[in-house]
């Protein structure tokens, strides 16, 4: 009986602990690269966009946070957010920022259908 107890409480494994934090990194990379370079940056902040600020940049955060336990559904269910999501209007306003949409939203859903390249 002991034995059944310490394993319901101690040995309760937990693969992705910090599932949460990836898929609000997911939602927060994916606004970060629509939304692009302000038109007041500095220059610290165009050589910081340069460096990772890319599409390849966006990419691979996603595939990090895809192998640290968000599913490929859930990022949908994000661009799915920022597509329709009233508070995510502003971010989408600018044509440049809805080819980047439609870039990461190809990117993904070729993630989610590989054979379909």
């Amino acid at each position: 009986m002991y034995d059944i107890l310490y394993n319901d409480i101690f040995l309760t494994q937990n693969s992705f602990p910090m599932k949460e934090w990836h898929l609000e990194h997911v939602e927060k990379t994916i606004k970060k690269f629509i939304t692009g370079l302000s038109e007041t940056a500095s220059i610290w902040e165009k050589r910081q966009h340069k460096r990772y600020g890319t599409i390849a940049n966006c990419c691979k955060q996603v595939d990090y946070d895809l192998k640290h336990g968000v599913t490929i559904d859930e990022v949908i269910q994000v661009l799915h957010k920022v597509k329709n999501d009233e508070t995510f209007a502003p971010v989408l306003q600018s044509e440049n920022a809805i080819l980047r949409f439609n870039e990461i939203e190809k990117y993904v859903l070729s993630l989610k259908n590989p054979s379909t390249e």
